[in-house]
């Protein structure tokens, strides 16, 4: 019984290496497994910089001009089309100047929101034209339409109050008698002055970066 329990005891460690070497032998196999079924993607090279190509981007006035171009005459189509839908309404509907004095409020709300929605669609296509013509950097150039237009107006402004301080423009313009306190027309005239200046700007950089994805796909496609 002696000898039986001292075979017993002399084995157990002998086991337990044995287990630990299956073990041992298992993990390994798997992770040689693992190792030879994972696929290596070899890293891309980084492509040089080409002087050329970067010679291409940033603002390029010719594109933007020509951009602009198309906005101003966007702006006289769209126009036109508005004025003849308003008269061809206005002749259906049996409207009078009466009629508008009486709801000057509504009228005035909603030219103010025909203009701005005219601005931005006449914005977007230059901007958008301006980005096809330039290739690179479209909400560059869609900003520059913006920024030729900003200019301009500020000229025709600082013109404009020159005149006046000479000859008094305004104080021979008769406004109309209108059912619209003032203060209406101050804070309607601020709201859409504000309009006027943020939302083409907003639209002729997303047509300009619209107008650069054409190119971008022709890149990515010859990439």
């Amino acid at each position: 019984m002696r000898g039986t329990a001292v075979d017993q005891t002399s084995t157990m460690p002998k086991l337990e290496a044995d287990s630990s070497t299956q073990r041992y032998e298992e993990a390994r196999a798997a992770a040689h497994r693992a190792m030879t079924s994972a696929t290596v993607v070899p890293d891309r090279p980084e492509q040089p910089t080409d002087p050329d190509r970067l010679s291409y981007r940033g603002f390029k006035f010719g594109a933007a001009f020509f951009g602009w171009l198309i906005m101003v005459s966007m702006v006289v189509l769209l126009s036109a089309l508005v004025a003849g839908t308003v008269a061809g309404t206005a002749l259906v509907m049996g409207y009078t100047k009466f009629d508008i004095e009486q709801r000057a409020g509504t009228a005035a709300v909603t030219a103010a929101a025909t203009v701005v929605v005219v601005l931005c669609l006449a914005f977007y296509t230059g901007g958008y034209v301006a980005g096809r013509l330039a290739r690179f950097d479209g909400a560059r150039q869609g900003f520059g339409v913006w920024m030729i237009t900003f200019l301009l107006l500020v000229l025709a402004s600082s013109a404009g109050a020159f005149l006046n301080s000479r000859y008094d423009l305004t104080g021979r313009v008769d406004r109309p008698d209108v059912a619209i306190t003032n203060d209406s027309l101050l804070t309607g005239g601020l709201i859409t002055a504000a309009a006027l200046l943020m939302l083409p700007l907003l639209a002729t950089l997303l047509g300009g970066r619209t107008g650069q994805r054409y190119h971008d796909k022709i890149d990515s496609l010859l990439g």
